[in-house]
C-alpha cells in the first residue's frame, strides 16, 4: 500500500530536515549550498549539472516557491527533487553531516 503525500520530500525524514533548514536559513546555508553543487560538480561535471537543471527546472521559470528566490538554492532543492530517493537520501545525510561538521547545527540533530 502506498502512501499520498502532499510534498515530493515527505516520504523521508531526513530530506525533510534538509529542506526544513533550507528554508529556514536560506542566507545563511548559501554557502552550504554552493558547496554541495561544487561537490556534485567535481563528481559529473559542471556541465552536465547545468544540462540536467535546464532540463528539469520549471517551464514557467518557478518564482512561486520559498526557494525561488535564490538561484543557488533552487537549484539545489530542484536537483535533490529529480533524482532517485536513494539518491536524496544519501544527499541529505552528506548535507546534514557537513553542517554538523561546520557547528551550524547541533549534533544531536538526529539524522
Amino acid at each position: 500500500m502506498s502512501q499520498n503525500f502532499k510534498r515530493w520530500y515527505d516520504h523521508d525524514p531526513v530530506l525533510m530536515k534538509v529542506l526544513e533548514l533550507l528554508k529556514n536559513y536560506q542566507d545563511e546555508l548559501h554557502s552550504q549550498a554552493e558547496v554541495f553543487l561544487k561537490k556534485l560538480e567535481a563528481k559529473i561535471s559542471k556541465e552536465t549539472i547545468d544540462k540536467f537543471y535546464e532540463m528539469v527546472k520549471p517551464v514557467d521559470g518557478g518564482g512561486k516557491r520559498w526557494y525561488d528566490k535564490d538561484p543557488v538554492i533552487s537549484k539545489t532543492v530542484e536537483l535533490l527533487r529529480v533524482v532517485p530517493p536513494e539518491i536524496q537520501r544519501t544527499a541529505a545525510e552528506h548535507f546534514l553531516n557537513s553542517l554538523k561538521e561546520m557547528n551550524l547545527i547541533d549534533n544531536d540533530t538526529k539524522i
